[in-house]
């Protein structure tokens, strides 16, 4: 009797602290803090990229420096195409924004009163349902592997 008591409070255990989700940073400090650390990690990883490459590949010094001169042009021509993509995106939400309220615009023209606010209640109810669907397992799964994607491709005529 003392082990299935035993048991049953372990596996609570178990199973309250699989559903805590992980702290998120709170502030922009704690932001830039973490920026901050990320990049002194990728500096001292550089640093010692560049010493095993000069022990294994015997380097003298001007060719360590032209190393870490192609290395820095690299990673700023990597955060500038980040950032263009990250503009591309942003016009891309804006424009989806844009479409979703002339389609509502419409909507409300064609439809009554109380037609539109069952159809955006509908919606509401639809949205949440594939939120709720997301954070499931399976929905991770469907999103690690792109198929969330594919699945909205597919419902849409």
């Amino acid at each position: 009797m003392k082990k299935i008591v035993i048991a049953t409070f372990l596996s609570l255990g178990t199973f309250a602290m699989a559903q805590q989700t992980p702290a998120m940073p709170e502030s922009k400090a704690q932001m830039e803090q973490k920026r901050a650390d990320m990049q002194k990690i990728r500096a001292q990883k550089q640093q010692q990229h560049l010493a095993e490459m000069q022990k294994n590949l015997n380097l003298n010094v001007e060719q360590m420096e032209k190393i870490r001169a192609m290395q820095e042009r690299s990673f700023a021509e990597h955060q500038n195409q980040m950032q263009k993509s990250r503009e591309v995106q942003k016009d891309r939400m804006q424009a989806m924004k844009l479409k979703q309220q002339q389609k509502e615009a419409e909507m409300k023209a064609i439809l009554t009163p109380e037609q539109f606010a069952k159809w955006q209640e509908s919606r509401q109810k639809m949205m949440a349902e594939r939120k709720a669907k997301m954070q499931t397992a399976d929905g991770m799964k469907m999103k690690r592997n792109g198929m969330h994607r594919k699945m909205d491709l597919q419902k849409k005529p």
